[in-house]
């Protein structure tokens, strides 16, 4: 591929280049996880792959480094598969078109997987090179994205590791050494549909930036599916309404961008429970007007941070459709409407660090019940345990039950770190200043690792990447041969 020849350093891009040819968005992951184990093959190198396609590739150590501690290196190979609506690519079975912008590498129409493709990248870079380096323990996880289930079903037998460097962290220079703790509240309502008549109306909020559920949730960014609820609850307000499709988001940790429902407008909501008769050009106009005001008060309270938000409404003639009756419609819009979102509370114990936050990111209506997917995130397990109750009693109040999944703890900074130590000292020599050291909200796999293996040290470092999660990602070019340069020099020196 044009896009990728002459990249440096090439045999990192020339492997991430493959791992973009091969579908691997989150629960999709049996192709790039039999890629990898065909990899070790090829080369005779010790692996092991698990039943759930979690695949560890052993590279003993090169010439004179055989008394050397080993090194674990880790990433996933699951990505956020979001597309924009017009693209043509199926992300479950073809693969990504690649594109450069200047010093940026994206994907034309869809995410572009460099979290975490380029630890892969990373990983099968250097096991396939002659290297110097300790015994390298190369650990690459399935659908971290989505509850982080391969780092938590792992077997750690075969790593000797006590030192690990995660690959997973998207700007160059950062040294993260704790994360937050995080779940999935899953919310169920079910429900059955009757046949009635009334005009068919969609609604649909749209133009919304988007991001990472943890890294960018302080950005104050609109969430699609809490817009759609209040929009939703407004309408409710004016029109006797019944749903029969609702649709948001794609992935619980990535704030959806968009989403969208239908339902029948069986005439004017009246107090007495009757609904007073609507003509389709009547009721068109209203939702319009409704929809236009909602629309101009987010333009105002999103400026400078979603100012590209719509809000596109459309009715149709009065037809007969099998749908929710009245009265569960309006508690599924209640329930909807009353979703927490954001930012919670913030960290006193580290300044500017989110605490604890949550995401709805998934929204979806079957025939039989309606689905909320609910991203849960917090330094404190405490604090993280209080918001999955409160969003448990809110299901309950609404007729949905819940369950819970995906349930990992933080990770817990520690103040000795001797693998820190040492990459802090090789960074100051290496580009004459200090890296920072930090904490971040969202979670990396480095927590339950660390409950596996009892005083494993971690540190997390990545090339820059912008806009994970979301159509506009983009990984620096420069950036990635920089850390890899970096990366290097750290292994040829622990």
């Amino acid at each position: 591929m044009d896009t990728i020849k002459n990249l440096k350093p090439a045999n990192v891009f020339a492997f991430f280049e493959e791992i973009c040819q091969i579908p691997h968005g989150s629960g999709n992951t049996e192709q790039i996880s039999n890629y990898l184990a065909e990899f070790a093959r090829k080369r005779n190198l010790e692996y092991y792959q698990d039943v759930i396609g979690n695949v560890i590739i052993i590279g003993e150590a090169s010439a004179g480094y055989e008394d050397h501690d080993p090194v674990m290196l880790q990433g996933h190979m699951d990505m956020v598969a979001v597309k924009e609506p017009e693209c043509a690519i199926d992300m479950k079975t073809e693969g990504l078109r690649l594109m450069r912008e200047d010093d940026w590498l994206c994907a034309e129409g869809t995410s572009l997987g460099g979290d975490d493709g380029i630890a892969l990248a990373y990983g099968l870079a250097l096991l396939d090179g002659a290297y110097p380096h300790p015994r390298i323990e190369l650990v690459c996880t399935v659908d971290e994205e989505v509850g982080m289930d391969g780092a938590r079903a792992l077997s750690v037998s075969p790593l000797k590791a006590r030192r690990l460097i995660n690959l997973d962290s998207e700007q160059e220079g950062i040294f993260l050494s704790g994360c937050a703790g995080g779940a999935r509240v899953n919310m169920r309502l079910p429900f059955e549909r009757r046949e009635k008549q009334g005009i068919p109306c969609e609604v649909r909020v749209c133009g919304l930036k988007g991001g990472h559920s943890g890294g960018e949730i302080h950005k104050g960014r609109g969430n699609a599916i809490c817009i759609l609820g209040r929009v939703l609850a407004r309408l409710g307000e004016k029109l006797d309404l019944c749903l029969y499709e609702l649709e948001g988001g794609v992935a619980d940790n990535a704030i959806p961008v968009q989403a969208q429902a239908a339902f029948l407008v069986r005439g004017r909501a009246d107090q007495d429970g009757e609904a007073q008769s609507l003509s389709r050009e009547e009721c068109a106009q209203l939702t319009e007007r409704i929809c236009a005001e909602i629309n101009a008060m987010l333009r105002g309270e999103l400026a400078d941070k979603d100012e590209g938000v719509r809000i596109e409404t459309t009715a149709g003639e009065p037809v007969k459709r099998e749908v929710m009756g009245e009265a569960l419609s309006k508690r599924t819009i209640d329930l909807i409407n009353s979703m927490p979102y954001g930012v919670q509370a913030m960290s006193s114990a580290m300044p500017g660090l989110v605490e604890t936050s949550l995401n709805p990111g998934l929204l979806h209506m079957s025939d039989e019940k309606v689905s909320i997917g609910i991203s849960v995130r917090s330094s404190v397990d405490s604090a993280k345990d209080a918001l999955v109750g409160r969003l448990k009693s809110l299901a309950y109040l609404a007729g949905a039950g819940t369950e819970v999944t995906g349930d990992y703890p933080g990770w817990t900074f520690r103040r000795e770190s001797p693998l820190r130590d040492k990459m802090v000292e090789i960074y100051r020599e290496l580009y004459g200043k200090e890296p920072v050291v930090e904490a971040i909200h969202a979670g990396v796999e480095c927590g339950l690792l660390a409950h596996k293996i009892p005083g494993l040290d971690c540190v997390s470092i990545g090339p820059d990447m912008r806009e994970i999660h979301t159509t506009g990602e983009a990984l620096c070019i420069s950036s990635v041969e920089r850390v890899w340069e970096y990366l290097l020099r750290v292994l040829k020196e622990l």
